[in-house]
């Protein structure tokens, strides 16, 4: 999953959970059945969970694009300086 699909998937989720949570309320206020609310809200659940978790293809039309193994080493990683502690620091005599 590509980082555009993370944040769809994100946005969906959101979504499903905020629409299966208004519905589940109003039917449950309208047939007054607790039972009712609590078994639409986990169905809910369950298909956001369904939709949102796996790879699905269209969490993936961005690719990231690697760097190729080749241009790695024309551009290696900047090395860290050792002398950390050579610092110019005032010395009181």
């Amino acid at each position: 999953m590509d980082w555009l699909g993370q944040k769809i998937a994100e946005q969906l989720m959101q979504i499903m959970l905020l629409a299966f949570t208004v519905i589940a309320f109003a039917t449950g206020y309208l047939m007054a059945s607790f039972q009712m609310m609590i078994l639409i809200y986990a169905g809910g659940v369950v298909l956001t969970t369904l939709v949102t978790v796996p790879n699905w293809p269209f969490f993936n039309h961005h690719p990231l694009k690697w760097l190729d193994p080749s241009e790695l080493e024309k551009h290696p990683k900047p090395q860290s300086s050792l002398n950390v502690n050579s610092k110019n620091k005032s010395v009181k005599k």
